[in-house]
């Protein structure tokens, strides 16, 4: 089983909102869905902009963790060395050849 540390934003360059999880597309379906109530449904935060798998739930909390205490600036510089056009990664990890 993986588990996956995950930045969501609301746009390029909008509202960053930083999670960890066992399942990624279930996860990422309720976000988009605004299954529960919270941070973003409030602000629509749900575009994939970066995600990392860990063999442990404890790395991926680790990790969502430490980026939760970064600056912005951090952040956006992470998400653009792997992602520079703020693509929403949604449809890459749903494709039938899975996840990177």
């Amino acid at each position: 089983m993986a588990f996956y540390a995950y930045i969501l934003a609301s746009a390029p360059y909008g509202t960053l909102y930083t999670g960890s999880t066992d399942d990624l597309s279930r996860r990422l379906y309720e976000h988009r869905e605004k299954i529960r109530p919270g941070f973003t449904a409030k602000y629509d935060v749900t575009r994939l902009v970066w995600y990392e798998p860990y063999e442990t739930r404890e790395g991926a909390f680790r990790r969502e963790r430490r980026i939760k205490e970064w600056r912005r600036r951090w952040k956006v510089e992470l998400i653009e060395s792997v992602n520079p056009t703020w693509t929403d990664l949604y449809d890459e990890i749903m494709s039938p050849l899975g996840f990177r």
